[in-house]
């Protein structure tokens, strides 16, 4: 298995449609189950010219059900390493996959980092002008709220010493829509809807650091959301199977 690949054109990818779904995917971590095969995949393939020359191939999927959104991850990987096991610890410089996600264009945008062992970060940013501090205007979602973020990683919790032999892992996650309200305000029904948002692979501190987004960046800066792509959420229909057995 081969993980490095070609950096193709930074083009603007069209939108991603997040195709609707009345259960959230069974919580296992199947990239290949039935639950994600109505979910197109986005490919996260725009890599910035600052990065090694591992390019690993790394592909995105998303779901709405009536409380919230799922979203999995499969990564074609190697120089894998995790050492960061607390939440808001720096988990982007372990290999790490995010999700940026702006439900409403005149509020904030939440950030939703994941390192491979499972750890994870969440903020919601109103101004992300770089400071000391982090960003000029934003808050650290609390433990008692940034649980409700559910994660589930094929791998270990620690991946130390880093694995440079080629694998594949996976990450699903689920955000419950009451986590977004808690921060931009009533969401109504988000059929119909189109959100902006971003997804990315990154590992600052591995022996190979990259970084890769679907919708391209202007700058080795993930938090611009000028550069954010549509997530058009499909509306709810009447033919959604109400099982996955």
């Amino acid at each position: 298995m081969s993980t490095a690949h070609a950096a193709p054109q930074s083009t603007k990818p069209s939108a991603y449609r997040v195709h609707f779904s009345s259960l959230p995917p069974p919580f296992v971590g199947d990239w290949n189950g039935p639950a994600w095969a109505i979910a197109p995949v986005a490919d996260v393939c725009c890599f910035r010219p600052e990065s090694s020359a591992h390019r690993p191939r790394t592909l995105a999927r998303l779901l709405h059900s009536p409380e919230g959104i799922s979203g999995i991850f499969r990564i074609e990987d190697c120089y894998v390493r995790c050492a960061r096991t607390e939440y808001h610890s720096e988990v982007w410089k372990d290999s790490c996959v995010e999700f940026f996600v702006q439900p409403k264009p005149d509020r904030g945008y939440l950030n939703f980092e994941f390192n491979c062992g499972g750890a994870h970060l969440c903020s919601y940013i109103v101004n992300p002008e770089r400071t000391p501090d982090g960003f000029k205007e934003f808050t650290r979602i609390p433990p008692e709220i940034g649980r409700t973020v559910q994660v589930r990683s094929s791998l270990p919790r620690v991946v130390e010493p880093e694995i440079t032999e080629p694998l594949t892992w996976t990450l699903q996650f689920f955000i419950p829509f009451a986590l977004f309200e808690h921060y931009v305000g009533p969401l109504g029904n988000v059929g119909g809807q189109t959100w902006r948002g971003n997804f990315h692979k990154c590992a600052d501190e591995s022996s190979h650091p990259h970084w890769a987004t679907w919708s391209p960046v202007d700058a080795l800066n993930f938090h611009l959301p000028h550069c954010f792509g549509a997530l058009q959420f499909e509306p709810a229909t009447a033919n959604q199977p109400s099982s996955f057995a």
